[in-house]
C-alpha cells in the first residue's frame, strides 16, 4: 500500500507539475468571421442607416477629419520618434536657454520651423519632455507649431489675399498666447500632472527601437483620434446651421460662438483659415477667433493630450488653453483688425 500511495502521490505530483494550457483569446480571422456575419445578417438595417443624410453626413465629416490628421499624425510621431532615439539629450540643453522663463519664447518663435499642424506637434512635445526638456517651453512649442508654421501662414494669406492684416493679426495672436501659456505653466504647473509613456529599450540598436516606438506612439495616439473624429462629426452633425446666423448679428457672441466652433469641428489648422474666410456672415474678430483657438485646443486635441500627458493633464490644460487664445484672439483683434 505504501508503494501505491508513493506511486499516486508522484503521479499526482507530476500532473501538477504539467503547466496549464494558456486561454486563447480570438484570433484575427474569427474576430474578422464574426464582423462578416454580422454585416451580412445586419445588412438591410445598415443600408437603412447609412442611407439617412444625417448619418452620411457624419460619415462625410468624420472621414474629413481622419484624412486631414492621419498624415500629420504619422508625420508627428515619426519625428517624435526619431528625437527619442537619434537625437541626444544634450542637444535641446544647449539649444535652449538654462531658464525656462527664457527658454519659452525661443521655443514659441522655434515653432515656425516644424510645417506640421496640430496632430504633429503633441507626439513631439511628448518626446522633448522625456528628453528632459522644461514642460513649458515643450508645450509651448506644442501650441506655437501648427499656429506659425510657413504653411499655415500661406494658407492663412490664400484665404485672405485682399486682407493681409489677418495674417500679422493670427500670428501675433497665436504667437503671444502659446508663450503666455508657457509661462502660465511656469507659475502653476506642476510635473505630476503629465504622465508620459516610456518606450522600450532594444538590445537591438538604434533602428529597432525607433521602430517600436513609433509602433507604440501609433496605436496609442491612433486611438484617441478616431474618439475625438467621432466626436467632432457627431456634435458638427447636430449643430443647426440657422444658429450662425442668429448669432453671428451680435459681435460678442459672434466671437465666443466662432471660438466654440473652433473647439467642435477640430479643423487642421492648415485647412481652417479657408472655412473661417468662408463665414462671411461674421466679423474679422470673430473669424481672428476661430484661426487661433482652433490649433490650441479641439476635441480631436483633448483625446491627444490625454493620450500623449494623461487625462488629469487635458483637464487642466484644455480650459487654460482655449482661455487664453480666446483672449489674446479678441485682445489682438481689436487693434489690429
Amino acid at each position: 500500500m505504501g508503494g501505491v500511495s508513493q506511486s499516486v502521490a508522484e503521479h499526482e505530483g507530476t500532473v501538477q507539475r504539467v503547466p496549464a494550457r494558456p486561454r486563447r483569446g480570438p484570433a484575427s480571422i474569427e474576430v474578422l468571421a464574426l464582423l462578416l456575419v454580422f454585416g451580412l445578417a445586419a445588412r438591410p438595417a445598415l443600408a437603412a442607416l447609412f442611407g439617412e443624410p444625417a448619418a452620411q453626413a457624419w460619415i462625410a465629416r468624420f472621414v474629413a477629419v481622419m484624412v486631414q490628421a492621419i498624415p500629420f499624425l504619422t508625420l508627428g510621431i515619426v519625428l517624435s520618434s526619431a528625437i527619442a532615439v537619434f537625437v541626444p539629450a544634450g542637444f535641446f540643453h544647449r539649444f535652449l536657454p538654462g531658464r525656462t522663463a527664457l527658454a519659452v519664447p525661443v521655443a514659441g518663435v522655434s515653432g515656425a520651423i516644424l510645417p506640421g499642424c496640430e496632430c504633429a506637434s503633441v507626439p513631439v512635445a511628448g518626446a522633448l519632455v522625456r528628453h528632459g526638456v522644461a514642460p513649458a517651453a515643450a508645450l509651448t512649442f506644442m501650441l506655437a507649431s501648427p499656429a506659425i508654421n510657413p504653411i499655415v501662414v500661406v494658407s492663412t494669406f490664400a484665404a485672405f489675399p485682399d486682407r493681409p492684416e489677418m495674417v500679422w493679426a493670427r500670428f501675433v495672436a497665436s504667437l503671444c498666447a502659446a508663450v503666455a501659456i508657457g509661462w502660465l505653466w511656469v507659475r502653476l504647473g506642476k510635473t505630476e500632472w503629465l504622465r508620459l509613456p516610456s518606450h522600450r529599450h532594444h538590445d537591438g540598436g538604434r533602428w529597432p527601437a525607433f521602430w517600436s516606438a513609433v509602433r507604440h506612439d501609433f496605436f496609442h495616439a491612433g486611438g484617441y483620434l478616431v474618439v475625438g473624429a467621432a466626436i467632432a462629426a457627431t456634435l458638427n452633425t447636430l449643430i443647426p446651421e440657422t444658429w450662425l446666423t442668429f448669432i453671428a448679428d451680435r459681435p460678442v457672441l459672434g466671437v465666443l460662438a466662432l471660438a466654440m466652433l473652433a473647439v467642435l469641428v477640430s479643423m487642421c489648422s492648415e485647412a481652417d483659415a479657408f472655412v473661417a474666410a468662408s463665414l462671411t456672415q461674421f466679423s474679422p474678430v470673430s473669424q481672428l477667433a476661430f484661426m487661433v483657438v482652433g490649433p490650441f485646443v479641439d476635441v480631436k486635441l483633448v483625446a491627444m493630450h490625454a493620450a500623449t500627458f494623461g487625462r488629469s493633464f487635458a483637464a487642466r490644460f484644455a480650459p487654460a488653453a482655449f482661455a487664453v487664445a480666446f483672449g489674446a484672439a479678441a485682445v489682438t483683434g481689436a487693434v489690429l483688425l
